[in-house]
């Protein structure tokens, strides 16, 4: 003969646990959800980890931008202050020359062959 259950396994089993069924099938349905929205939903681990790199990049965007913004405010402040960085934006941007100088313009040619020099 076969043992029967007792205690709280019995009353699962029989017709007087039909409360403790719907209360497992209530917590299990529970669980789902929450494993739902753990994994896939608004907010999930994956978003998250998204949303991290995203920070991350505009992190790196951020200090790019930073250090340019320092070279021009340094551009700024040269030419604001004196005519030593005008002088050279023009030397440099427009061949601009003094009064008195003379300009010399070297231009890169094709190396001759040494074979064909006399």
């Amino acid at each position: 003969m076969a043992a029967r259950p007792t205690g709280v396994l019995q009353s699962f089993l029989s017709g007087e646990g039909l409360i403790l069924r719907w209360l497992l099938l209530v917590l299990l349905l529970l669980l789902g959800v929450m494993q739902y929205r753990l994994w896939l939903g608004e907010g999930s681990l994956a978003e998250q980890h998204r949303l991290e790199l995203q920070v991350e990049e505009q992190t790196r965007i951020n200090s790019e931008l930073k250090a340019r913004n320092a070279v021009l405010e340094r551009e700024v402040l040269e030419l604001q202050t004196g005519n030593k960085g005008l002088e050279q934006r023009a030397r440099e941007q427009l061949g601009l020359v003094r009064e008195g100088e003379t300009y010399y313009q070297v231009v890169d040619g094709p190396v001759p062959n040494p074979e064909t020099l006399p």
